[in-house]
């Protein structure tokens, strides 16, 4: 039977988002650890201050600042407007792959869901004065230092090369063949760095712009940095034990396999034509997906937006609605508090999506 697509260009595009999302993983994890315990000072008095915050971690690609967010209210620190905001602005994983396909659209995208999760969480603030969570855990948010992980001498550094552990060689090895790969590779030295993650479309005249390059390599670079200097225990625990271990397949297998969906429909659909026949109902299927608290069945909405095949206020409202694993702990903690939540970003996303594709957005 025959190869019904080309299997080496989705290969290649998976490898490079996959290389690429984990490395800005790495860093917000770092930095994560580094400004940990600095979120709950002068909150608990201070609506507005709540909402902003929780609408700020919650734009913070990823799921870790949604985990803050969660554990902040779970021990009653921010109220009930913060954490809707928090997981308004909230779209997990699929975050960094948006970054990574379409990073200027990506950050209009983030700045509108970040406007959106403030007027949300003010309001909600506003209806709902009686907190979600009815029996909250003890009040004092507890923050496990890890010690001495964020602070290094020239000394150190050196040390750790001297005696490099085979984790933190394999994962420099890693970034060395990534690098390289994306040096090298006459696709992507002709057509740019973005030429490779088109899905199927006509490759762009040209190279990407002079800032994509340079934001590009300076992730890998950032990457490379925080694998140097971080002492082997952040690194066995956080780097390797958290971020690699649980994510890299994930991602991996969710990308090729998302990739070779949308491959095969536009090899044998006018996916296009199909979508915008059917926009109310794709719409409806991005809500009711986003309800499911996992990353990777939305990223679905991504990889139709980055091939131009779906309008961006059905991306907008899959993004408001769904939240990643972020609210994974609210759910363990109270399903009544994750019910609520959900309804209310359901609604938001609904009638965003719905205003947008109205205006034709």
């Amino acid at each position: 039977m025959p190869i019904m697509v080309n299997l080496l260009p989705i290969i290649k595009q998976t490898l490079l988002i996959t290389f690429f999302v984990l490395s800005m993983m790495l860093i917000i994890e770092y930095l994560n650890v580094l400004t940990k315990g600095m979120w709950s000072k002068g909150l608990e008095k201070n609506k507005g201050k709540q909402v902003l915050l929780g609408s700020f971690l919650g734009v913070i690609p990823g799921c870790l600042g949604a985990y803050t967010a969660v554990s902040l209210f779970i021990h009653d620190i921010i109220g009930n407007g913060a954490l809707v905001a928090s997981m308004i602005a909230t779209s997990g994983d699929e975050a960094f792959m948006m970054l990574t396909l379409f990073p200027e659209k990506a950050l209009v995208l983030n700045l509108i869901i970040f406007a959106i999760a403030i007027l949300s969480g003010l309001l909600v603030d506003r209806l709902f004065k009686k907190k979600f969570l009815i029996n909250a855990s003890e009040k004092h948010l507890h923050v496990h230092e890890v010690p001495e992980c964020t602070i290094f001498s020239r000394k150190t550094i050196w040390q750790q090369i001297r005696h490099i552990t085979p984790t933190r060689a394999l994962m420099l090895t890693s970034i060395l063949f990534f690098v390289s790969f994306i040096t090298l590779d006459e696709k992507i030295a002709s057509s740019g760095l973005h030429g490779l993650i088109k899905l199927g479309a006509a490759d762009p005249a040209g190279s990407d712009p002079l800032w994509i390059k340079v934001t590009f390599f300076s992730i890998i670079f950032l990457s490379t940095i925080v694998i140097l200097i971080v002492n082997d225990h952040f690194l066995e625990k956080h780097l390797w034990g958290h971020i690699i271990k649980k994510h890299f397949a994930k991602i991996f297998l969710w990308t090729f396999f998302t990739l070779l969906f949308i491959a095969l429909l536009m090899k044998y659909f006018d996916l296009h034509q199909i979508i915008q026949q059917n926009m109310f109902w794709v719409l409806v299927a991005a809500v009711l997906i986003g309800i499911i608290p996992e990353s990777g069945p939305h990223l679905i909405f991504v990889m139709l937006f980055a091939s131009g095949n779906l309008p961006f206020s059905i991306l907008l409202a899959s993004s408001i609605v769904q939240d990643g694993h972020g609210s994974l702990p609210l759910l363990a903690e109270s399903r009544r508090s994750f019910i609520i939540v959900k309804l209310l970003n359901i609604a938001v996303g609904f009638l965003i999506g719905l205003a947008g594709l109205s205006l034709g957005i």
